[in-house]
């Protein structure tokens, strides 16, 4: 089973940055490390305060034994002389917490680590075993609270991950494959990550250190011993860890445990705007020098972005005096800000920077899965099923399901919506919008590369290029306005 096991040396540069943390001068590159009392650097004293607050969880939960409900049929059952339904099958899977608050016995943990739990059990690092209780679970940052009862715990400082830098070394501790606590070491190769998971609110920490299954909803500390991240996900083609980790970042997890704590959920803000990445071409019809920041493609009709006075074609660069990296970051800080707070936007219109403030509302987005005519994905919210005015149809996107498929070169799996649709709410009154959506898994497939893949539920909006109201974009767009196409907004939620 454990074949080919390679031991590997650590460079140098790591010993360096050990003895740095310890205190101890670093030799140069080629040179000899000097020891002190004949002692080697080591990590030890970091973790052994640290790894106390690493727990294993071990949950129990249950499958559906059959799926034809004709089984409970007392009479079907007789006539066909069926034996009962089988029973409910129990599955046992392993994962990871991190004690935050020793105190109330919070423990900070992934959500697909407990979904769907009959029982929760936290082991410590002593081998105590307690029951915990499930306070709350956000499935779109994948992170959950659980409580616990116990004299004995000792909860990890948590830090601030929006300190953090490329290059920093990080450790990872957690329960891999469900052999007991394990220690990794690596450094942040990334951060800000995003499409990871399907339609989550993503910031993830990439990091090399070894992260495997079982790892989940475990730490990822600094090498002064403070919390930075919960680890989450890995990027494997085979299952094994191949050095591309990812963790939810700490401020967004305190974030999301704070909202569990005060109400057992997460109470998502809404701005009121349909937004999207800042595009080379749209930065250069726009004259702006940089690529950072997100544009507002469209604003609900009395919304708060409206109340502030936001404009389609304002670029956001800074929420609260913090610089906003892309449509992405938006979103994530949008939605996860308290409901009813007043927050400050800096942005960029023409030439002119300016900022405005506007009070977050909650989130009144609904599934619409139940309407016929969005039938297989969600959207804000739909009105009226009427046809647009004559005149005002953009050429060469009429026709039926079957031939927007063909004309488009996309399986069986994605469904085109006809642009007789229109969402009134969430989309500006006056403009004519065409829908195009995936329901299978080839969701990137329907929107050209506009989706990342395994988003069913993700919208592509084609707004009308008679209709774009900022010259801007019209400028931005002149090639596919020759080709009478309408340009494209791929806006992955409305916020």
């Amino acid at each position: 089973m454990f074949r080919n096991l390679i031991a590997l040396r650590p460079p140098i540069i790591t010993l360096c940055a050990i003895l740095a943390f310890a205190g101890l001068p670093c030799a140069t590159i080629g040179q000899a490390v000097p020891g002190v009392a004949g002692e080697l650097p080591t990590l030890a004293p970091v973790l052994e305060r640290v790894t106390p607050a690493v727990v294993n969880i071990s949950v129990v939960s249950e499958t559906p034994g059959a799926s034809n409900p004709l089984y409970n049929d007392p009479y079907f059952r007789r006539f066909f002389d069926l034996p009962h339904a089988p029973p409910p099958q129990q599955r046992m899977s392993a994962g990871s917490g991190v004690i935050v608050d020793a105190a109330k016995g919070h423990v900070l943990t992934n959500h697909h680590v407990v979904a769907n739990a009959r029982t929760i059990t936290v082991t410590l690092k002593d081998g105590q075993r307690l029951r915990a209780e499930l306070v709350g679970s956000d499935q779109a940052t994948d992170i959950a609270l659980l409580k616990v009862k116990s004299r004995n715990l000792v909860a990890l400082e948590v830090g601030d991950s929006d300190r953090l830098k490329v290059g920093d070394y990080v450790v990872a501790i957690g329960n891999p494959f469900g052999l007991g606590q394990t220690v990794t070491s690596g450094i942040v190769s990334a951060l800000g990550r995003s499409g990871i998971s399907n339609d989550g609110y993503e910031d993830f920490i990439q990091t090399d250190a070894s992260i495997n299954p079982g790892n989940s909803g475990g730490a990822l500390v600094t090498l002064d011993g403070t919390l930075v991240g919960i680890n989450t996900a890995i990027l494997t083609p085979a299952g094994g860890n191949i050095g591309i980790g990812f963790a939810v970042p700490s401020n967004m997890a305190v974030t999301v445990m704070k909202q569990l704590i005060e109400h057992g959920e997460v109470r998502r803000g809404r701005l009121g705007v349909g937004i999207q990445d800042l595009t080379p071409d749209i930065a250069e019809a726009l004259k702006l020098g940089e690529l950072r920041g997100a544009v507002i493609a469209s604003i609900e009709p009395g919304s708060p972005a409206q109340r502030a006075g936001l404009q389609v074609g304002d670029v956001v660069t800074a929420i609260g005096g913090r610089a906003v990296q892309g449509a992405t970051d938006l979103r994530n800080r949008i939605g996860l800000t308290p409901v009813g707070s007043t927050i400050s936007f800096t942005i960029k219109r023409g030439s002119s920077e300016r900022v405005v403030s506007a009070k977050i509302a909650p989130d009144r987005r609904r599934d619409v899965r139940a309407d016929r005519r969005l039938a297989g994905g969600t959207a804000g919210h739909a009105r009226a099923h009427r046809p647009p005015p004559a005149g005002e149809g953009d050429p060469g996107w009429v026709g039926n399901t079957r031939a927007c498929r063909q004309a488009r070169g996309i399986s069986h799996e994605c469904r085109c919506l006809m642009p007789q649709i229109w969402l009134g709410e969430g989309l500006a009154a006056n403009s004519v919008y065409w829908l195009m959506m995936s329901t299978g898994p080839k969701a990137s497939e329907c929107a050209e590369g506009a989706l990342k893949p395994e988003e069913p539920d993700n919208l592509v909006y084609h707004r009308s290029m008679a209709r774009l109201d900022r010259a801007a974009f019209v400028a931005s767009s002149a090639k596919s306005r020759q080709a009478k196409q309408p340009s494209q907004f791929a806006m992955r939620q409305l916020h």
